[in-house]
């Protein structure tokens, strides 16, 4: 599985984005996917998670009710909508496919990084 994410930007707090990650392969629908984040001088962390089905998932407590992770795995995308952004959201944000987890390291698939900034 290939993965790309894109979206990112640079926004005002309380505002929204949304981010995408668009893979290839014919097995993608079997996968978790999950959004990480790295922002700098810190270590990686979990933002959210989606079940291969679209029927579960599964967010870091910093961002519950802002973010919301989705799926459509006829288009083998992944969506993050995040709202109501503040400045401790900025960081790159990552995509990662694998079995069900919130930890960095159990996940094989990783796309490239996109850049999210949020301005206070």
């Amino acid at each position: 599985v290939q993965l790309q994410a894109s979206g990112g930007g640079l926004v005002q707090a309380g505002s929204s984005l949304r981010l995408s990650c668009a893979a290839s392969g014919r097995t993608f629908s079997r996968y978790t996917v999950a959004w990480f984040r790295q922002a700098l001088g810190k270590e990686r962390e979990f933002v959210a998670g989606i079940v291969w089905s679209g029927s579960y998932t599964y967010y870091a407590d910093s961002v519950k009710g802002r973010f919301t992770i989705s799926r459509d795995n006829a288009k083998t995308t992944v969506y993050l909508q995040m709202n109501t952004l503040k400045p401790e959201d900025t960081a790159v944000y990552y995509c990662a496919a694998d079995r069900y987890s919130s930890i960095p390291r159990a996940y094989e698939y990783w796309g490239l990084g996109t850049l999210v900034t949020v301005s206070s």
